[in-house]
């Protein structure tokens, strides 16, 4: 079976390598990925996708684009004679593009489908406190996210992931997942299960402006918030006007609620970088200021200055 992968980030690397590892039954005859990136060191040169990376160690041919709508990659791909196109972590496909597979072509999508349709299914997952998420495959059709399933795994959530920890775990869940449904096409196997659209939720893609935390939420709420963020975009608030990164928190007790400390109120209590909550308290544990390292909150607290700052302390 000749196949084309899509995909950019290291979430779609396993996937990669789990069909490069069946080469006597799948061929991967193009890799297609994102295109280089320039690193921040100047003169420095440029920095190639996770994808690329694992292709280029695999000695598998490789197209770089940003453009999944462009002539020039439709004719890489129909050159490459693909019977399945593989997606996973790539673009929004037109269909142009994902009907030149003679057998179809399917995405791998981080969600127990028709849940959490859309560009940040993992983030999504954790800040609305799901216990439960996965991994789906199914084939792709113009409306996004909504083709008829193939297959499905469900992974826990556990107390102490965050969004990075958890892709991590449902890209190996991914990468097994996507070598099974190949073999159920190869195998002229497969059982398709329509989405119920009633079901349906959405996990839009991450902004500056909806990774604001907003302290008004309840101190479980904001802690969800923060791992579903972490490590990267992270959330983020402001403190003095400089933004504040927050990576790792936990609800907490503290003082009694007091009138002269409201929502988003900071509070240094026994060693301690408390923040005020819609229902209580939560500690920050690791946090990164403008200007500054990743640090955790002790380390944070023995070069924090209060007196710096304006009266009363509050993040925003």
């Amino acid at each position: 079976m000749r196949i084309v992968f899509m995909g950019t980030p290291d979430f779609a690397v396993p996937s990669l390598e789990s069909i490069a590892s069946e080469q006597q039954d799948f061929d991967i005859v193009l890799v297609v990925t994102g295109s280089d990136k320039p690193r921040r060191k100047k003169n420095a040169p440029e920095e190639p996708t996770p994808v690329k990376k694992a292709a280029l160690r695999l000695g598998l041919p490789v197209y770089a684009t940003d453009d999944p709508s462009s002539s020039e990659l439709a004719a890489a791909v129909a050159a490459a004679r693909p019977d399945v196109i593989v997606v996973a972590a790539f673009r929004i496909l037109p269909p142009a593009l994902y009907t030149l597979a003679s057998q179809g072509a399917f995405n791998l999508h981080a969600s127990l489908l028709p849940a959490y349709r859309g560009a940040a299914p993992i983030n999504w997952a954790i800040i609305r406190g799901e216990k439960e998420t996965g991994v789906t495959t199914f084939f792709l059709q113009e409306r996004v996210d909504t083709g008829n399933m193939i297959l499905m795994k469900k992974i826990p959530v556990a107390g102490e992931d965050n969004a990075s920890t958890l892709a991590a775990k449902l890209s190996v869940a991914g990468a097994s997942l996507v070598l099974e449904t190949l073999r159920q096409i190869a195998g002229g196997r497969v059982e398709l299960q329509r989405q119920d659209d009633r079901f349906a939720s959405r996990a839009p893609k991450l902004t500056r402006e909806n990774t604001r935390i907003r302290w008004s939420s309840a101190s479980g709420e904001l802690c969800d918030f923060i791992r579903g963020l972490a490590m990267k975009p992270a959330a983020w608030t402001t403190l003095g006007g400089r933004t504040l990164k927050i990576y790792r928190a936990q609800p907490c007790s503290g003082p009694s609620p007091s009138e002269d400390v409201g929502q988003g109120g900071v509070l240094i209590h026994e060693g301690r970088f408390l923040v005020r909550t819609a229902d209580g308290w939560i500690r920050l544990e690791l946090l990164q200021l403008e200007g500054k390292k990743m640090m955790e909150a002790a380390e944070f607290l023995r070069g924090f200055r209060p007196e710096e700052y304006p009266v009363p302390l509050v993040l925003s």
